[in-house]
């Protein structure tokens, strides 16, 4: 996979793919304002990429997608705030064109500087962008690599999806691994192929739906399992517990007691929670108390580890070589049930392993919880994506940066 010093770029137009997937709230004056953006991750985490590019004279072109527009032009999803902080971070004006390839785009990127940097808008504004049918995809991909002369791929966010912004533009123009996507693989890469042990993986989030792949391939690799938030539940039915109006998925009970029992004759260390935040509501003002995990009473919830378990699963983080993390503890969104995603985070902040957030909600905890981001060796940009690298699933937005064209 070639890197950006593989390429020359002074002078010459860049393609830029990026993730500027940010989460929106309504301005101050309501849901017609402005929308304005909650957590700037993803578009700091485009930094390194587009400096690199400014400072050695590139015109920047850059594709970036916003919410679920579904090939319909959704004016509240216009890239908009994004050019705003972006023009923020780069003390610099980088506009947004009217359209994706259309004659505003075409027109905007001729007239580029070196240096100057502009977003086409919202690329899933066009519904060739996702297309199932490879010829409009191409399609979309050919008026793309028309308006420059290189390709770099930083969105680490959809480098797992077939997608004419992600491979088939690639497959038309010399191209890169910009600086987020050559970090997200290399480390990825890294923990697969050979992790410093002991090699401590925890999962949580809703779903162990979600994950059945993931643990599937991890149970054969790590020493140690961590299982937080909502799909520990079905664990603990797959144990014989009850668990009350917890969250549960009855029809993945056979699968998981399959795990439990793949982890004990490997020799994998699968720790579940000892006790549990239960409440008799889903509300952040719901009545709340402490059980053990065998002993969630009907009616009741659990929406967080308890303190036994946050001590447990700190113990297993402290002497790790290796922690990856992906999904929260409990519904850290509401403050009474946030401690145990706190703990966890702090944990894997206060090791000296190499400690890995595995994008999505639990990389928003952490912002959120306003635990120190420069304390953990990377957090990643792409929840899916790096869900799908822990399977062990070749990526095509990664993969088409190896072929030759």
């Amino acid at each position: 996979m070639k890197s950006l010093d593989d390429l020359q770029v002074a002078g010459r137009t860049v393609l830029v793919r990026a993730d500027f997937n940010v989460p929106l709230a309504d301005g101050p004056d309501g849901p017609d304002d402005t929308k304005v953006i909650t957590d700037d991750g993803r578009i700091r985490a485009a930094l390194p990429t587009l400096t690199y590019l400014r400072d050695n004279g590139a015109k920047v072109v850059v594709i970036a997608h916003l919410g679920r527009a579904k090939g319909e032009v959704v004016p509240g999803l216009t890239l908009q705030p994004v050019a705003d902080r972006l023009s923020e971070l780069l003390d610099d004006d980088v506009e947004v064109a009217d359209d994706i390839t259309g004659p505003h785009a075409r027109a905007m990127a001729a007239a580029l500087e070196p240096g100057d940097v502009m977003l086409l808008e919202n690329i899933r504004f066009d519904a060739r962008e996702t297309s199932k049918v490879a010829e409009e995809r191409q399609a979309l991909a050919a008026e793309l690599a028309a308006l420059a002369d290189v390709y770099v791929s930083d969105g680490f966010g959809v480098v797992h999806r077939n997608q004419a912004s992600v491979t088939d533009v690639a497959r038309l123009l010399p191209n890169a691994a910009g600086r987020l996507v050559h970090k997200e693989a290399t480390v990825f890469g890294g923990i697969m192929a050979e992790p410093a042990r002991p090699f401590v993986v925890i999962l949580g989030g809703s779903k162990v739906s979600d994950k059945l792949g993931v643990i599937g391939n991890l149970i054969t690799r790590v020493d140690r399992l961590l299982i937080g938030g909502g799909m520990a539940y079905t664990f603990l039915a797959a144990q014989g517990h009850g668990v009350g109006n917890s969250l549960l998925e009855a029809d993945q009970i056979e699968i998981v007691r399959g795990f439990i029992e793949q982890a004990a004759a490997r020799g994998v260390e699968l720790l579940l929670p000892v006790d549990f935040v239960i409440a008799d509501a889903f509300a952040a003002d719901a009545a709340t108390r402490v059980v053990d995990a065998d002993a969630i009473p009907d009616g009741w919830m659990g929406l967080d580890i308890g303190p036994r378990t946050r001590e447990l699963f700190a113990s297993k983080i402290a002497d790790a070589g290796t922690v990856v993390w992906n999904g929260p503890m409990g519904v850290f969104e509401m403050e009474p049930f946030a401690a145990g995603t706190l703990a966890v985070a702090r944990a894997m902040a206060g090791s000296s392993a190499l400690t890995v957030i595995g994008g999505g909600d639990s990389a928003a905890a952490v912002r959120i919880l306003d635990v120190d981001e420069s304390a953990f060796t990377h957090i990643s940009t792409g929840g899916g994506a790096s869900l799908e690298f822990l399977e062990g699933k070749t990526l095509p937005g990664l993969a088409v940066l190896e072929e030759d064209n």
